[in-house]
């Protein structure tokens, strides 16, 4: 298994960056004798990791390694501090921008990686989640399916916030900084309903969606919200549940249910 982590200048964050990626190049045919995946060409995924985490938690927390071995697929894992993965007007602030186009022309430049569409996939955990959803409706044209695990739909809770407002994530000035007006930003391209409304058309349609949160998870009623606006917009999506809580164990879990259904979806 190839895994490193390269550094590069990038002009949407104005700054050096990082990315973590394992790429399963070197595996015995041995070891993948009767393997489906690597009857065809190499896939790629894109892993989004969650609030105060960066570009090494898939690899060293989660799973990664066995996701490239399983599914002939190159991971990438990229850095996007406590930003939801948005576009913000301040230079070097534009993450979302990052996530759905630079880091994906750079690492095919360099790695040689397939162009098509339904060989590049996104997915992320809890903020992760969000931004996974977030940049897959604002690149329909370069993603072909989404995992989204426990995502964090906060857009449904900050709404409407006022000055002087804290809970135990962050408080009313960070909330602004990221999502912009809270008072409108429902309205906004940093909601992904608005985004999936926009582009509703055959790219968004037929993208094979994830989503998947445990029951005890805090954020499982704003997953449910997500969950209806999709079915009511007839996205192609599955929809999982079960016991955990917002935690790797159910990540790592779901994730491999994610990708058998999204690869199953795009074949």
């Amino acid at each position: 298994m190839a895994t490193g982590r390269l550094r590069y200048y990038s002009v949407a964050q104005m700054g050096q960056v990082n990315v973590t990626y394992v790429i399963p190049a070197d595996i015995p045919p041995m070891m993948t004798e009767g393997n489906e995946h690597f009857k065809r060409p190499m896939k790629t995924l894109y892993l989004l990791h969650g609030y105060s985490g960066n570009d090494s938690d898939w690899e060293y927390n989660g799973i990664a390694e066995d996701i490239a071995a399983k599914y002939n697929m190159a991971v990438f894992m990229i850095t996007g501090g406590n930003n939801f993965y948005l576009d913000r007007k301040a230079t070097g602030c534009q993450y979302c921008t990052f996530a759905g186009q630079e880091v994906v022309d750079f690492t095919r430049k360099m790695f040689g990686l397939s162009t098509k569409r339904e060989d590049t996939l996104i997915g992320g955990l809890s903020m992760g989640g969000f931004g996974a959803l977030h940049t897959a409706f604002a690149y329909p044209e370069t993603f072909g399916g989404v995992v989204a695990l426990s995502s964090a739909l906060i857009i449904y809770d900050i709404k409407g916030l006022e000055p002087g407002f804290a809970d135990m994530m962050a408080n009313y000035d960070y909330y602004k900084e990221v999502f912009g007006d809270l008072e409108h930003v429902d309205e906004t391209d940093n909601n992904p309903e608005v985004l999936f409304t926009k582009n509703k058309d055959y790219l968004c349609k037929n993208m094979p969606i994830y989503m998947a949160v445990g029951t005890e998870d805090f954020l499982y009623e704003n997953n449910q919200i997500m969950r209806r606006f999709l079915e009511k917009n007839d996205a192609r999506l599955k929809y999982e549940e079960g016991p955990g809580i917002h935690d790797w164990v159910f990540w790592n879990n779901y994730v491999l249910k994610g990708l058998d259904y999204v690869l199953s979806e795009i074949k």
